[in-house]
C-alpha cells in the first residue's frame, strides 16, 4: 500500500472524442477558459500494479476496497507519536519512505488524495495507459545509468560516512551535487513537470490564462511554467521545466515542450536532454479538466509512454511553499557529512553522536 502512495508524439484516438460540457467557461475570444485552481491528488498510481496485467479498468467494488485500505493505512499512520519514544537506531528503524529510514513522515505531512479517479465513468488502474501494461517502458543503458547515478546520491543510511572509498567526488562534497528538490530548485517527483504528476503532498495547480500565454503555478516549491501560445521553441536555451509552446486544436490546448536541462523534473526517471513532452488540456466541465501527456526520450526509454487523469477544480488557495524554511537544512546536510567524515578519519565509527 505504501508503494501505491508514492511517482513519436502520438495520442491515441480515445483522447480525440472526449465528452465536453457545452457550458464550460470560455474566454472573450471563445477559447475554453482553463483558469482556476485544481487539486490533482489521487490514490491511483502512476504505474499499474503488475497483478492487473493489461486491464485498464477497475470494478467499482474493487476500487472502493483499495480506497478503504489506503484510508485505513493513513488513519493508522496518523496516530499520535509517543513523545517519550527513543531516537531511532543508527542507520534507521527499518521503515521505508522519506528521511532515510530514520522515522520519515507520518500521515500528518502527506496528502495523497482520498479516492481513485474515473474517466468516462470507469475507474482506472493507473495513470499510464500506453504501454498497454500501464507501466514505464524498458530503459536504455543510458537511462539506467542516469537513474542509478541519482540514487547513488543517497546510498544506504548506516549512520556512517558510507561514501568514503568510492571513486570520484562524494555525494555530499558540494551543494550543487544534491538533487534539485533537496536544493529547493524544483519540485520532486515531476510535480511541476512536464509531465505534471501527483506526489505525496502539495498537489495544487493554479492556471492563469491570457490570449497569448498560459501560466501554471505549482504549489510545491515555487515553480511557475510559462507557456507561449505563439511562435516556436527558443533554440540554445535550456530550462529546468523545458521550453513550452502551445496551440489550440479545437477545444484542446496542446503543449509541446523540449530543451530541458540535464537534470529536469523527470531526471528521477532517467530522462536526458533529448526529452520531449506533449500535453493536452481539455476542459470537460466547469468543475474539471482532463490532462493527458505523451513522453518521448529515445535516449532513456525504448519507447514513448502516455498517461491521462482528471484535474478536479477546487476552491482551496495556493499558499507559499517555504521549502526548508530558507533552505537552511541543506547546510546542515553538508555539515553532518563533514562530521561523519571527521569521525571516520579519527578512527571512529563515523556515526553521529546525536
Amino acid at each position: 500500500m505504501r508503494a501505491q502512495l508514492k511517482v513519436i508524439f502520438s495520442i491515441p484516438l480515445v483522447l480525440l472524442a472526449l465528452p465536453v460540457d457545452a457550458d464550460i467557461p470560455r474566454t472573450a475570444d471563445g477559447r475554453p477558459d482553463l483558469s482556476g485552481t485544481y487539486d490533482i491528488a489521487t490514490l491511483t498510481p502512476l504505474e499499474r500494479p503488475e497483478a492487473y496485467g493489461e486491464n485498464l479498468f477497475l470494478a467499482p467494488e474493487e476500487a472502493q476496497k483499495l480506497v478503504d485500505e489506503a484510508q485505513a493505512f493513513i488513519e493508522e499512520d496518523a496516530q499520535h507519536s509517543d513523545p517519550n519514544r527513543k531516537a531511532p537506531p543508527a542507520g534507521g528503524d527499518g521503515s521505508t519512505g522519506a528521511a532515510g529510514n530514520v522515522g520519515g513522515y507520518n500521515a500528518f505531512w502527506i496528502d495523497p488524495g482520498n479516492d481513485r479517479f474515473m474517466i468516462d465513468g470507469k475507474f482506472r488502474t493507473s495513470i499510464i495507459f500506453d504501454p498497454v501494461n500501464g507501466r514505464l517502458p524498458a530503459q536504455t543503458p543510458i537511462g539506467q545509468q542516469r537513474r542509478a547515478a541519482l540514487f547513488a546520491l543517497f546510498g544506504q543510511n548506516t549512520g556512517t560516512a558510507w561514501w568514503l572509498g568510492r571513486e570520484g567526488p562524494g555525494p555530499y562534497d558540494d551543494a550543487e551535487m544534491r538533487p534539485l528538490g533537496e536544493r529547493c530548485l524544483l519540485a520532486f517527483g515531476s510535480s511541476s513537470g512536464p509531465p505534471m504528476l501527483p506526489t505525496l503532498y502539495n498537489n495544487l495547480k493554479r492556471i492563469v490564462q491570457t490570449r497569448d500565454y498560459v501560466m501554471i503555478l505549482n504549489e510545491m516549491v515555487h515553480d511557475a511554467r510559462i507557456i507561449r501560445l505563439a511562435g516556436g521553441h527558443t533554440p540554445g536555451i535550456r530550462q529546468w521545466m523545458g521550453d513550452s509552446v502551445g496551440h489550440w486544436e479545437g477545444d484542446t490546448l496542446v503543449v509541446r515542450t523540449e530543451n530541458f536541462k540535464t537534470k529536469s523534473g523527470l531526471y528521477f526517471f532517467g530522462a536526458t536532454e533529448a526529452l520531449r513532452v506533449v500535453e493536452r488540456f481539455t476542459r470537460t466541465s466547469k468543475d474539471q479538466l482532463l490532462y493527458a501527456f505523451t513522453v518521448e526520450d529515445p535516449a532513456a526509454w525504448e519507447s514513448s509512454w502516455s498517461g491521462e487523469y482528471p484535474w478536479p477544480a477546487t476552491d482551496t488557495r495556493v499558499y507559499e511553499y517555504a521549502c526548508h524554511e530558507g533552505n537552511y537544512a541543506l547546510g546542515n546536510i553538508l555539515r553532518g557529512a563533514r562530521l561523519l567524515e571527521a569521525d571516520a578519519a579519527a578512527g571512529g565509527s563515523g556515526q553521529s553522536s546525536d
